[in-house]
């Protein structure tokens, strides 16, 4: 599907709506029915110190991860995108599936701070090269619904 597309749809699922959580929910399982190679897809957060896990599709997940710590808390650190293309050789990782091998992780920002981050893991080594653009205009869409 055309990005283009994906963006329009993200759009019009969170138009109009109160219910943050569940549009939330809907761009998650709209990105996990789009994309065969995302194993999961989910929003952390944050709250104090750490992220805390949102609306997502996919099996269980960590309920909360320190700022710095893992592929979404560095994300979060750093306030930029992150794609690790192994992530069993990325130090730190939290390995709340043993199925995940790669992974990207967008920052939500708002007044140029991080407010949630988009993670994004697959069951395929180095699976995100044209994931970015799209995720980070996601970002932007969804900043109002944190």
């Amino acid at each position: 599907m055309d990005n283009r597309l994906i963006v329009e749809q993200v759009k019009s699922l969170i138009e109009g709506t109160n219910n943050n959580i569940g549009a939330l929910g809907n761009v998650a399982a709209l990105l996990k029915e789009t994309f065969d190679y995302y194993f999961w897809v989910g929003f952390y957060v944050v709250r104090g110190e750490e992220l805390v896990l949102g609306p997502f599709q996919g099996p269980v997940a960590c309920y909360s991860i320190k700022k710095g710590r893992g592929v979404c808390g560095t994300a979060w650190a750093k306030a930029q995108t992150l794609i690790v293309p192994d992530v069993h050789q990325f130090p730190g990782h939290i390995a709340c599936s043993s199925r995940s091998n790669s992974e990207i992780v967008v920052p939500v920002f708002r007044h140029q701070e991080v407010i949630a981050v988009i993670d994004v893991d697959s069951e395929r080594l180095d699976a995100f090269h044209d994931d970015r653009e799209l995720l980070e205009a996601i970002a932007k869409i969804i900043e109002p619904l944190i």
